[in-house]
């Protein structure tokens, strides 16, 4: 691990607070060092108030936000001397502690402090890092793990036995630090948890905590046996997959993502033995549970006998007014192939499948030193129902209902299928963006969405496509069958073999190798539904656009036929007549006044030349994809939607 450090960034920061989100943002840099939300830091300050009198600020992470990202808005400020005196405290339920931490704040709007808040205070220097670096805690997650860390730092880490977060860890760490000499500790380890490091001076509790990260990588190189050779792995069939994530989802109540990855963790030995032994630290649990799920093909044996083994868990710790979380896997093991997460939305899958690699790379190594070895399962238990966390549970959110839900739009790159994905993506749905154009890759770059590029002509494209998505994303609930050209206007005695062959190439036998290839994974889906995009020709066609208005009448055709044969899988499917959308890419400025031309018209007139006069743009119609694909058409299946402002020739 080197360090980041850059003076002349660094000589840009103008005041403590400013520094602070600079070098947080650096260790918020490396996933080694902290994930999604993980670790915390902070500078301690001293400000005036409106009466002119001087008072002390801890300046700490506040809950929710992520050093990767972290400004100054992202910190909390804290008086320090309230800080201090909750330290004295004999006892202190973290509910208390939470009310008495947001009290403290000098800001009411400013962020809640991290639960870390009162042991930040109380050592004794103006910049605390604290992280879950990966090989520190490793190097603890050994049958050996805390005398290794005393032979690998010395004596001038402090060493610290696992306890809870919140105000014990406080207590624990001021009370055994209430007589050292400062001056000679380095930093503070606390097993299975993470590091601590500490300075006056920015940059040196920046470099301190990559001098004590590094030290363990050195470690781990110096005391890892070498990898044994590892087997060929096996592929995942998609639609297993697809299968699986509908069992994990009816277990927990509610659509879920998915996503595979192939791993050589999954052909380790003993494999089933060390993958179920326990989280890197407990923190992790509030996103992956205590143990993954081991897959044997048999998906809801797999998974039921998973949500029996854990409600043995919560019966064997349960306390009183404890409510039990649901019982579904968040992450499995799939022998000889890879593994996989699963959650409620888009954000939280990428969270846990990055929890899961780092886990499953951290458990390689540490069997290759000797073995691993977690937190007993009391103490995972006590993290995942801490008194916190189930506060939460009191007033849930309820989730979005895109949300848990997989959409495929053809056509993605520009136009409608671009404003399609991009509100499919907003309203929290998973999108995989298909298109011929490389800049599919390019519409988004939350991790709710992914691009693939692919011919839609091409049956094998279009079936990896699928593939892709499927083991991505977990499956297909949503498919809006959007991709299509507007070949160049002829009279049919005009037209060519070669145009005609490509207008029904793309605008009709593409959506039906699409369909194809989605209908055995929309069957797996949950509240599954087909939009597809046909056009005002199809009922309504005119002179000139002879090779279009025929794809589309018969794609419009296609989808009537499916609506009718998918029916009885539940999958409703519904068409789209959009007409004059003029924010696409076959409407050029050439185009628009040679059709405006053609009726007299000025190009303006000829946008509106509707019944409701108004012009109508991509988002009008992803709007309308949005809508039908909703449960406010849940009960409407073989449906033909125009929008188009209102046509004579179609009302």
């Amino acid at each position: 691990m080197r360090s980041l450090w850059n003076d002349e960034e660094a000589q840009r920061c103008a005041t403590p607070l400013e520094l602070r989100a600079y070098t947080s943002r650096l260790l918020g840099h490396s996933d080694d060092l902290v994930l999604h939300g993980g670790g915390n830091t902070s500078v301690k300050d001293k400000v005036r108030d409106l009466f002119g009198d001087t008072q002390r600020i801890l300046y700490v992470k506040g809950s929710g936000h992520d050093l990767k990202s972290i400004g100054t808005g992202g910190f909390s400020p804290t008086r320090l001397d309230h800080l201090e005196r909750l330290a004295e405290l004999p006892a202190l339920s973290d509910l208390d502690m939470m009310r008495e931490l947001k009290c403290a704040l000098i800001d009411p709007q400013a962020p809640a402090p991290s639960v870390e808040a009162i042991l930040h205070a109380v050592i004794p220097y103006r910049y605390v890092d604290h992280t879950h670096a990966d090989a520190v805690v490793t190097v603890s997650n050994t049958p050996s793990g805390e005398d290794r860390i005393r032979e690998l730092y010395g004596d001038d880490v402090l060493v610290l036995p696992y306890v809870m977060p919140g105000f014990v860890l406080a207590r624990q760490v001021h009370e055994a630090t209430r007589a050292i000499d400062w001056s000679r500790c380095r930093g503070i380890v606390l097993l299975h948890h993470g590091v601590f490091t500490f300075a006056d001076d920015a940059k040196d509790s920046y470099e301190r905590m990559i001098e004590l990260v590094s030290a363990a990588e050195d470690y781990i190189a110096a005391h890892v046996d070498d990898a044994p050779p590892m087997p060929a792995l096996q592929e995942l069939s998609p639609l297993e997959f697809a299968r699986l994530r509908k069992e994990v989802g009816t277990a927990l109540g509610a659509a879920v993502v998915g996503r595979f990855v192939a791993h050589d963790f999954a052909a380790i030995q003993q494999l089933e033995a060390c993958s179920r032994r326990g989280p890197v630290t407990p923190d992790h649990v509030l996103h992956t549970k205590r143990i993954p799920m081991l897959a044997t093909g048999r998906h809801r044996e797999d998974v039921a006998g998973f949500a029996v083994e854990y409600s043995g868990y919560f019966s064997r710790h349960r306390r009183e007014g404890l409510a039990c979380l649901d019982p579904a896997p968040r992450w499995v093991v799939h022998p000889h192939r890879g593994v996989s997460a699963f959650a409620i939305n888009g954000k939280r899958l990428q969270i846990c499948m990055d929890i899961v690699v780092h886990t499953v790379d951290a458990i390689a190594r540490a069997e290759r030193m000797g073995g691993w070895k977690a937190l007993p399962e009391r103490d995972i238990f006590d993290l995942e129902y801490w008194e916190l966390e189930q506060a939460k549970l009191k007033s849930p959110q309820k989730p979005g209902e895109f949300e848990g839900r997989v959409a495929v739009i053809t056509g993605a790159a520009s136009g409608i299928g671009r404003a399609a994905a991009r509100l499919f993506v907003a309203q929290g749905a998973c999108v995989m963006g298909i298109d011929i154009d490389p800049g599919v890759a390019d519409i988004a770059t939350s991790p709710l969405y992914h691009g693939v590029v692919a011919d839609l002509a091409d049956t094998a494209a279009v079936r990896h496509a699928f593939d892709t998505a499927v083991l991505h994303f977990g499956g297909v609930d949503i498919l809006f069958s959007n991709a299509g050209i507007f070949p160049v206007g002829h009279r049919l005695e005009e037209s060519s073999d070669d145009e005609w062959m490509r207008s029904m190439a793309i605008n009709l036998d593409s959506h039906f190798k699409v369909l194809r290839e989605a209908i055995p994974y929309l069957r797996e889906g949950f509240e599954p539904v087909v939009v597809f995009n046909a056009s005002k020709n199809a009922i309504a066609p005119g002179p000139g656009v002879g090779l279009y208005s025929v794809a589309k009448a018969g794609l419009t055709q296609l989808a009537r036929v499916a609506a009718l044969e998918l029916a009885g899988d539940g999958i409703r499917v519904n068409v789209l007549h959009p007409d004059a959308v003029f924010d696409t890419g076959i409407w050029t400025d050439d185009v628009l006044k040679s059709r405006a031309d053609k009726y007299g018209l000025s190009v303006e007139a000829y946008k509106r030349r509707n019944l409701l006069a108004t012009e109508i743009g991509s988002d009008d119609v992803a709007r309308a994809a949005l809508a039908l694909a909703s449960r406010s058409f849940g009960k409407s299946t073989g449906m033909q939607v125009t929008v188009d402002g209102g046509n004579e020739r179609t009302v």
